[in-house]
């Protein structure tokens, strides 16, 4: 039995998700309220004999270990590592020797960052200077302080590092955790005499820490990272990712902001939706992160050189992350900490005023450059048109050349030539914006309608009249590709749970079976029909639409139209066609 399959049997579906989410029995199955919306009727389902959820707000599903990194935000690794953990399982038996002995020691260094962490918070107690800046200059509360696991480094130089000692840790392994570093005379502590305050994994799983000075001494660094560790990378680390995944999820966005201390600020504050970055440089591994939980990132650096710079930098990666990125300006303060010392009710205000990134970098160098003289117009074009030709979207980029076009009164045409020109990569807004294979490229309403009208397709065999005028292209995602295929190959195909299925496509199917039995199971036939030709109609509608956008793009970019306009006529026979059906 390999890992996964040995968690399935120790763990059931139910005892996972209940960990999140209140579940009531509802005869076979579990019924709870949606933790992906903000839902008031229960819509959550979970069958036990499946060992499936379903979530039919949301239009997602799977098994114990997509709920996971839904909930978790994390990939499959990494819930299979939490989940093993529940089941009390060590995953070194189903790794290699050496691959057994890295785990073991990056388990070793996880245990004596853990003790640093209450040995920091113990000597925080201990230190009046320490906690007036804590609980005075920076007027956290006690919660806060707890929930965050601030605490603080004695200025001795080696106290930690002798607490280790004493507690079975071994000088590697504390050079290794980054808590020491060797001297010529001794082996001391990495940090003395600052405010400590943990970085967690998004578990919560203490991976290092960030420290801070007292006082403001301007010949010494106001704050020091654990250098790179087995356990922490920089590039990766998302501060406050584990307090805040809760209310990212229950708002929609994540805003990301520069200093740890903002986040703390922030969800004392209440706007728990709030993380940072190590430094200013947002990398697309942190944009993949929080990318998991949600597509509205809002980012708010500080309004210095350096966070506007920062910014910049981030837009053509939010792109490629498939994340909608936008910008929230902090006026009258220096970052978010300032302006909540002033009045919280002004950092909200911000948060909810944000701008889309393009257009905030637009605004600002209309404003930094003359836009109005031959040389202002080449600067501001190299600038934005660079940013532009980063975007994954043929019609984004297609949309700004436009509003550039509008703005300095230059040709969009002219715009174009210097866009394809300005690099030696695929020209991309010449091409045809490829299909999504991200869910979150697809929309919501798409995604159910392709579910529900797929359910009673395999559940009922008598309707599958309605597969003819489908393809696979018209379906979003690759699971309902193969099975409407399958579907259309075999009409007369019953389903039971010994029925053999297209690769890929059991657990699907599964999911298609607890939402049939959940939504149609028990309704007349005539129901059904009429049932499954709305669903038909909705998705071929919804696939001409997107076909129209892409051949109205090609025509603007593409000197030919006559094969442009036959399809786009068999696309308006295909639609009306499914209109007199309904409508008859």
């Amino acid at each position: 039995m390999d890992a996964v399959e040995d968690v399935k049997a120790r763990l059931s579906i139910e005892d996972v998700v209940s960990r999140y989410v209140e579940l009531k029995r509802a005869g076979r199955n579990f019924r709870g309220l949606s933790p992906f919306t903000n839902e008031k009727t229960p819509s959550f389902m979970i069958s036990p004999e499946k060992q499936i959820w379903h979530d039919f707000s949301s239009g997602k599903g799977g098994n114990m270990f997509s709920f996971v990194m839904e909930m978790e935000g994390v990939d499959f690794r990494a819930a299979l590592e939490l989940l093993a953990r529940q089941a009390g399982i060590d995953l070194s038996q189903y790794q290699r020797s050496t691959d057994a002995s890295r785990g073991q020691q990056k388990q070793r260094l996880g245990e004596a960052l853990e003790l640093a962490a209450k040995f920091y918070q113990a000597h925080l107690k201990q230190n009046k200077q320490a906690l007036d800046y804590v609980f005075k200059k920076r007027k956290f509360n006690k919660t806060t302080a707890i929930e965050f696991q601030i605490g603080y480094s004695p200025n001795s130089g080696t106290a930690l590092t002798k607490f280790l000692l004493s507690k079975g840790f071994n000088a590697q392994e504390l050079k290794s955790a980054g808590l020491s570093i060797a001297s010529q005379r001794e082996l001391g502590d990495m940090f003395r005499g600052r405010i400590m305050i943990p970085l967690m994994d998004s578990f919560g799983n203490v991976i290092g820490f960030t420290a801070r000075i007292l006082n403001d001494d301007p010949n010494v660094p106001k704050y020091i990272n654990t250098p790179q560790t087995a356990l922490y990378d920089k590039s990766r680390q998302v501060f406050g990712l584990h307090l805040a995944k809760e209310a990212i999820r229950k708002n929609g966005y994540v805003v990301v902001v520069e200093g740890n201390l903002d986040v703390i600020a922030s969800h004392q504050a209440g706007i728990k939706q709030t993380v940072a970055t190590a430094g200013t440089a947002m990398t697309s591994q942190h944009l993949k992160m929080v990318g998991r939980l949600t597509d509205d990132v809002r980012l708010a650096f500080d309004q210095d050189r350096a966070g506007l710079q920062a910014a910049e930098r981030t837009i053509p990666l939010a792109s490629q992350a498939n994340v909608s990125l936008s910008i929230i300006t902090v006026k009258d303060a220096k970052d978010p900490d300032e302006l909540i010392q002033k009045d919280p009710k002004l950092w909200q205000e911000a948060i909810d005023k944000p701008k889309y990134a393009l257009d905030w970098l637009i605004d600002r160098y209309k404003h930094e450059l003359d836009i109005s003289s031959a040389q202002g117009k080449r600067q501001f074009t190299d600038i934005l048109l660079k940013v532009i030709r980063e975007l994954g979207d043929s019609v984004e980029q297609d949309h700004y050349v436009t509003v550039l076009s509008k703005l300095i009164g230059v040709s969009a045409d002219a715009l174009r030539s210097k866009l394809s020109s300005g690099t030696n990569v695929s020209r991309r807004l010449l091409k045809k914006k490829t299909e999504p294979n991200n869910q979150k490229d697809i929309d919501r309403e798409l995604i159910k309608a392709q579910n529900h009208f797929l359910a009673i397709m395999l559940m009922q065999p008598g309707l599958r009249m309605y597969l003819k005028t489908l393809t696979s292209e018209i379906m979003p995602e690759e699971p309902a590709k193969k099975l409407l295929s399958f579907l259309q190959s075999d009409t007369k195909f019953v389903f039971s749970d010994e029925a053999k299925t297209p690769a890929d496509t059991s657990e699907y199917c599964q999911i298609l079976v607890l939402l049939y039995e959940e939504l149609y199971q028990g309704l007349e036939l005539l129901d059904l029909r009429y049932e499954a030709a709305q669903l038909q109609a909705r998705l071929i509608q919804q696939y001409v639409k997107g076909k129209k956008t892409q051949l109205a793009l090609q025509m603007r970019t593409t000197g030919s139209t006559s094969e442009l306009l036959n399809q786009a006529r068999e696309l308006d026979k295909l639609l009306n066609g499914v209109k007199e059906k309904v409508n008859g």
